[in-house]
């Protein structure tokens, strides 16, 4: 498995001139973070802070008291596709009181993965209910965390998720298994947009 972490920095290219935007969200916990760590070509940027008892009284904890540190704005990585197109990821903090940055970063997304931990499920309606209203395409990763397996039919079922969402399994301490979740993404993005080209338009009147 690949770390999660790396001291790689590769330069930006000067000819690069496309920025494309893809924000991580999902509940408290879920591993965006390390997602973006895994698979970003620098250094992360990251704004995490280690989590105190004043905390405690306003985010829920349950399902991952092991966890010491969280983002309270976003992290930052990115990967360079070719000499002209860079993507750029954005994660998003999960807790309920910094929701509010949410709506800011989806602005000019080109779409989103939204992280599950099936473990705390219902910390995704949220983030799955946001994206619809933007109308941002969205996948949904469900991150591994060892706990009991859910078949794709019950997840789908328990997020309400529209048949034509992807839904996907990973290990965002992987390299190789959060690359395959932005592939899969950016797939769903294509078809999309053919879909869209194909669509008969309609004559104004």
């Amino acid at each position: 498995m690949d770390s999660a972490t790396s001291d790689t920095r590769t330069p930006l290219g000067a000819s690069a001139d496309n920025g494309l935007k893809i924000v991580v969200v999902g509940g408290f916990g879920a591993g965006k973070t390390t997602m973006v760590r895994s698979v970003s070509e620098i250094r992360p940027l990251n704004t995490e802070e280690t989590m105190t008892q004043a905390g405690e009284a306003v985010d829920d904890l349950s399902g991952v008291h092991g966890k010491t540190s969280t983002t309270v704005a976003f992290d930052f990585g990115r990967i360079t596709l070719d000499s002209h197109n860079v993507l750029y990821l954005f994660g998003a903090p999960g807790q309920e009181r910094f929701w509010f940055l949410w709506d800011r970063l989806f602005s000019g997304t080109l779409g989103a993965v939204v992280l599950v931990d099936t473990r705390r499920i219902d910390d995704s309606w949220y983030a799955i209910d946001r994206l619809e209203k933007h109308g941002t395409p969205f996948i949904v990763a469900c991150n591994d965390f060892g706990g009991p397996a859910f078949a794709p039919e019950q997840i789908r079922e328990a997020l309400d998720l529209d048949p034509h969402v992807p839904l996907v399994t990973c290990d965002a301490r992987s390299r190789e298994s959060s690359k395959l979740v932005l592939i899969t993404l950016v797939e769903h993005i294509q078809t999309l947009y053919a879909d869209q080209a194909r669509a008969p338009r309609q004559e104004l009147v």
